[in-house]
């Protein structure tokens, strides 16, 4: 049966009404609950906004000189050549080494939004954790991909593209915005995120869109299991505080009747 058209305007107006609710709750928790946490904390609750955006620009002005520029490389290049135990040891680094050829100053800012968020939204640790996780995370899938070579369909990279410096800041950036969408349920955040990943890489088929990529898909695994607690690590946890119960609490024990006991004789000086 066709529809008429009082049902198109009912249909209409419930698709506003959800539109609007979902807006009105991601406004709340997206900005209202951070502003919040702002005042009651004050500057305190951006220290690792600053620091990170302090971080960058310090970064920046050293490599706009030649030796400053080795400097930045030898602490926080990394690459998909690099011997794995350095690509390790410069990756808490290389979250404050921009890429020379973007904008630094815009860069800053989407750092700066995003940290400030995470730290106000999730804490110190779990905003440093998620922007860890996220940029290892695309660095040891490039690795993976310049190892299988060219091929995979599509998946495998030549070797060439392993002398390409890593992204930097911008894959940790990307991971804080779309972890924050997914445990706060904000949908026109992660759609910003998300898409605007997912064009760059259709756009501009390079390195760091490849990176971009596996930061958000890693950023929604760890967003799907906040607050939740797996399985093994449960049982784990579960074993380990497992003490030896001590007996139940009870009255003293009654002593057993016995054979009479008679006193021993003292011997008494006169």
């Amino acid at each position: 049966m066709p529809f008429m058209e009082g049902d198109w305007s009912r249909v209409a107006a419930r698709a506003v009404g959800f539109v609007r609710r979902t807006l009105r709750d991601e406004w709340r928790a997206i900005v209202v609950e951070p502003v919040r946490q702002l005042v009651r904390r004050g500057l305190s609750g951006l220290v690792l906004a600053f620091v990170a955006a302090f971080g960058v620009i310090f970064f920046h002005g050293i490599a706009q000189h030649p030796f400053g520029r080795r400097l930045v490389w030898h602490l926080g290049g990394v690459t998909a050549d690099l011997p794995l135990w350095l690509s390790l040891l410069r990756t808490p680094v290389s979250l404050y080494v921009p890429a020379l050829d973007l904008p630094v100053w815009a860069g800053i800012t989407q750092l700066f939004l995003a940290f400030a968020l995470a730290e106000l939204t999730l804490g110190r640790s779990r905003t440093l954790a998620v922007a860890y996780l996220t940029t290892l995370a695309g660095t040891m899938t490039a690795r993976v991909m310049v190892a299988l070579g060219p091929g995979w369909w599509g998946f495998g990279l030549p070797p060439e593209v392993g002398r390409i410096l890593d992204t930097g800041p911008s894959a940790a950036v990307v991971g804080l915005f779309t972890y924050l969408a997914v445990v706060r349920r904000a949908p026109v955040v992660f759609t910003l995120t998300g898409g605007s990943m997912v064009w760059e890489s259709i756009a501009v088929p390079n390195l760091a869109g490849r990176e971009h990529l596996i930061a958000v898909a890693c950023a929604i695994v760890l967003g799907l299991l906040h607050g939740r607690r797996l399985l093994l690590p449960a049982r784990l946890v579960q074993r380990l505080d497992t003490t030896p119960s001590s007996p139940p609490r009870s009255d003293p024990p009654i002593p057993r009747p016995g054979p009479p006991r008679h006193p021993v004789p003292s011997f008494r000086l006169p």
